[in-house]
């Protein structure tokens, strides 16, 4: 374990900075995109995800040099924290690179990107690992205390008047350009991409709202602070006032001031999606267990006999729904809508795996508890027990480590120039995180 952090730490990451992919040569690297050797990528399975990798190694083994791992990519977090309060999809930890952004220890240099983005569970995963480290550390490390409260005051000044949240900020809107109303269907919406700037819109794609519910959940559970608390239940407000209304009361993407759906991407419609809408529903079973308002279930039996009508024959649900109509969309590789499922971009999810009967049991469960029964789920961290299924999957994991103390795999680099594509073993920091586990997990045991 300790010769995997060594050669994960010292020759794959950059002093804390992790991206997605490398070459098993380290000659190539990436994260959505081609990368340096001194940046970095927050969105999963980046540096956040290999941070709590490491922490959750140290909680089941107790081992100091995988705290210190994950301190180093937390003080990396510190480093590449915008001035807006949160962080971009790439940072970038050397001299030349970050010139490219407004950090805000580079201060008073304030020009350079400076756009906090929600999208992809960058900025909560960030902000996450920060608490974490900062908990684990018992509050001990000042940069890294003082950086978590800089982030949750900088965005908590962001929340929309309804409670919604953009998908990407650099300062607080107008809240008069923001009135709060109830979602409705526009009275014509465009076939056509518009083209319009959508940052700004309310955002549930990718689960972002979701996400930075768990977020402020966890800031109020670590340093008790009731405004991250209030803020996560008026997000829950928003997903109330974001229901559609009949004939199709579920949740959009993204909406835009007037509360209706609206285009994101070019293969990003203004509809009635069956994926987002899924964890709409479970964000609002996390309100209810945490605050035993029925506000936040009371709506959930109509959105779930809703999104059963609309499965498809295979029983998934379709990614988006025709306002009013209720008919499945899609696209063509060029982009082009339409009702037709044949000929769709292999990129993006047009069709999504149904979790209706898992909700419909948590929200029966749910509902039947009195409210003094009721309660948050929170991650325990339990140590392993030895059984013949860990001692094979150890035995597994360190037969597929090579000299190095690397995890090599068949695999492509997806983001290169044309003629560098020809790599096919590649070092997946995703590999990482879930054979670090199994190893800690061994460790644990054979410690106890």
């Amino acid at each position: 374990m300790r010769r995997v952090l060594s050669f994960y730490r010292q020759k794959v990451g950059y002093q804390g900075a992790y991206l997605w992919r490398y070459s098993a040569d380290l000659s190539q690297r990436e994260g959505e995109g081609v990368a340096t050797r001194t940046s970095g990528w927050t969105q999963p399975p980046g540096s956040p995800s290999v941070g709590e990798a490491y922490l959750e190694a140290w909680r089941l083994c107790g081992d100091d040099h995988c705290l210190q791992a994950s301190v180093e990519v937390a003080r990396a977090l510190v480093r590449s924290q915008l001035i807006s309060g949160g962080w971009s999809s790439h940072f970038d930890l050397g001299k030349e690179g970050r010139r490219r952004y407004a950090y805000r220890t580079d201060q008073p240099r304030s020009s350079g990107r400076n756009l906090t983005t929600f999208d992809d569970n960058k900025s909560q995963s960030a902000l996450a690992l920060l608490m974490h480290v900062d908990e684990a550390l018992e509050f001990r490390d000042r940069s890294i205390h003082e950086a978590v409260e800089y982030a949750l005051d900088k965005m908590l000044l962001v929340q929309y008047p309804n409670g919604a949240w953009p998908q990407q900020y650099a300062e607080p809107a107008n809240p008069d350009q923001y009135p709060v109303k109830r979602a409705s269907y526009p009275d014509s919406w465009s076939r056509t991409y518009p083209q319009k700037d959508y940052r700004g819109y309310y955002t549930l794609n990718d689960n972002n709202m979701s996400h930075i519910i768990d977020m402020l959940f966890e800031a109020w559970r670590i340093y008790g602070r009731s405004d991250c608390f209030d803020a996560a239940k008026r997000t829950g407000d928003f997903f109330l006032l974001a229901q559609m209304p009949d004939p199709q009361p579920g949740w959009a993407q993204q909406y835009d001031q007037n509360m209706h759906p609206a285009w994101a991407r070019k293969f990003e419609p203004a509809s009635i999606t069956g994926g987002e809408s899924q964890s709409v529903m479970r964000a609002l079973l996390t309100l209810y267990r945490f605050t035993a308002d029925k506000r936040y279930i009371r709506t959930l039996p109509k959105a779930l006999a809703y999104y059963r009508k609309s499965r498809l024959a295979d029983g998934r649900l379709a990614r988006f729904y025709e306002l009013r109509t209720n008919k499945p969309l899609y696209f063509t590789k060029d982009y082009q809508l339409t009702y037709s499922d044949a000929d769709m971009p292999t990129h993006y999810g047009f069709q999504v795996g149904s979790n209706l009967d898992s909700i419909q049991r948590e929200l029966q469960e749910l509902a039947s508890l009195p409210d003094d029964q009721l309660k948050p789920r929170q991650h325990i961290t339990r140590p392993a027990v030895m059984s013949r299924r860990l001692a094979g999957q150890t035995e597994a994991v360190i037969e597929a480590i090579d000299d190095r103390g690397a995890w090599v795999e068949d695999g492509k680099m997806r983001y290169q120039a044309a003629d560098a594509r020809s790599v096919n073993r590649v070092i997946e920091m995703k590999t990482l995180v879930r054979n670090l586990e199994i190893l800690a997990k061994y460790v644990g045991a054979i410690s106890r």
